[in-house]
């Protein structure tokens, strides 16, 4: 029959949900504190064992082998101490039974406020140990108190804080509320394990498909990239691992039942579900749905991309202020400029057309052969007739032999009368414009006459005499 002190433990167990070992190691260690304070000394080395069958306590301790005993709390004597061992000398340190048999009232106070801490310290234990594994995963909890700047949540076993931070901002709780929160963290404090949990991590998104969706828990279809603004809208990128699955109906489900679930879960949250796809284009076009795309003009060298939206298609693919542009940049990874189709089409006439390629020349390399510096002819003729050029010219004789003189007679003549004269130069031309006299008034009576006859026909150089 279990006595008393067993049937404590086992109960207490229980209720702290621990195991059997580890309440009877709490209660070891708060007797070890008990036994020393009344019959053994501070820095004596005590082990107390409890039997689990029949719940006796057994104390062992540390004591000096002397021959003369001055205090028996922690000395033996040589003669008993070879009774437990042979060849012990003095001096020596033996580990003997030692139980007392019993503890006084201070004793059992100071063992049970001991025990209390023990089971609380492995209660922590056990509770860390249990949470930590469950980091990044969804748990449920129920809402046990609010305040401004957190919510209090009960797991069960420990209570886990949910900052102001972590929460969307149009949800609004209540006592009493059951909700799926994503495990952020685990950590230890004075008080004991502290857990941090959260409703806008864009991993609780994925976990709640992960449960809802059965193809991705058996690893049919991959979740590839989660974007999200918690309480207002989402979107997931979805690609089948086996051909001939549709990954996005797998995750809609029939008549859209399982993509409701998850926005019920999530308060009304939107969710888009999109194809992933190797082709930066394709992916691009399914992220920026449900608007339509004329084209995609990517630019590889800084990551970015220009989507051409049609004009009736710009504030759909936008957003309400610019959420679903950002929401295909989280996704995607890429720094998308949305464009409508008009003003795509004006940029480009504005450019100036680009000028054609000019055909490179090939020029056959010219072998440069070094001479002798040397003055050209033309400025050595210069420069000898201005050396040679005297200030007067002297006529040299030149002889010649005439044939019609007898031989050995020769006749001089000089330069001038032989050569032929110099041609004179042409003058210009000036054309003198005739002045007409004007002679009126100024004629004499037989100039006048003169002039009459003249225009008559008459001569006017004939005396006129003569001519009658």
């Amino acid at each position: 029959m279990k006595s008393d002190f067993l049937l404590a433990i086992t109960q207490l167990s229980a209720e702290k949900n621990l195991s059997k070992e580890v309440v009877l190691g709490a209660v070891e260690s708060a007797l070890v504190s008990a036994y020393r304070k009344d019959n053994f000394t501070q820095n004596q080395e005590l082990i107390v064992k409890i039997d689990p069958n029949n719940g006796r306590v057994t104390v062992w301790a540390s004591k000096t082998v002397v021959e003369k005993v001055a205090d028996p709390r922690c000395e033996i004597s040589l003669e008993e101490a070879k009774k437990v061992k042979k060849g012990i000398t003095v001096g020596e340190e033996l580990v003997v039974e030692a139980t007392p048999s019993n503890a006084g009232r201070i004793a059992a106070q100071t063992a049970k406020q001991v025990i209390l801490q023990r089971l609380h310290e492995a209660e922590h234990s056990a509770i860390f140990e249990e949470y930590a594994d469950k980091q990044g995963e969804v748990i449920t909890g129920v809402v046990r108190r609010i305040e401004p700047k957190q919510v209090f949540i009960d797991l069960g076993r420990a209570e886990a804080v949910m900052p102001s931070i972590e929460q969307p901002a149009n949800e609004r709780y209540r006592v009493g509320q059951r909700l799926k929160v994503y495990l952020v963290e685990v950590g230890q404090s004075a008080r004991g394990p502290l857990l941090i949990v959260s409703r806008s991590h864009p991993n609780l998104l994925r976990r709640i498909i992960e449960i809802e969706v059965p193809e991705i828990y058996n690893g049919t279809v991959e979740i590839k990239s989660v974007a999200r603004e918690a309480g207002f809208r989402s979107k997931v990128a979805v690609a089948a691992r086996q051909e001939g699955i549709d990954a996005v109906g797998c995750c809609v489900g029939l008549r859209g039942i399982r993509i409701q679930n998850i926005v019920n879960e999530l308060n009304g949250e939107k969710i888009d579900i999109v194809n992933w796809s190797t082709d930066p284009t394709k992916y691009i076009i399914s992220a920026i749905s449900p608007a339509q795309v004329a084209g995609v003009r990517l630019n590889e060298e800084d990551n970015s991309a220009v989507v051409i939206i049609p004009d009736k298609q710009l504030s759909l693919a936008i957003g309400k202020e610019g959420q679903n542009v950002r929401l295909a940049v989280k996704l995607t990874g890429w720094r998308i400029d949305i464009k409508s189709e008009s003003s795509f089409i004006e940029e480009e006439k504005a450019k100036p057309e680009p000028e054609p390629a000019l055909e490179e020349e090939i020029i056959e390399p010219v072998v440069e052969e070094v001479f002798e510096e040397s003055v050209p002819e033309e400025k050595q003729e210069e420069e000898v007739i201005e050396e040679s050029e005297p200030d007067e010219v002297s006529i040299e004789p030149v002889f010649v032999a005439s044939r019609s003189e007898p031989r050995g007679k020769t006749e001089i003549r000089f330069a001038e009368d032989i050569l032929p004269p110099p041609a004179p130069k042409p003058q210009a031309k000036t054309q003198q414009k005739k002045k007409k006299k004007d002679v009126r008034g100024k004629v004499s009576a037989e100039d006048g006459i003169k002039l009459k006859k003249k225009k008559r026909g008459y001569n006017m150089y004939q005396d006129d005499e003569e001519y009658f």
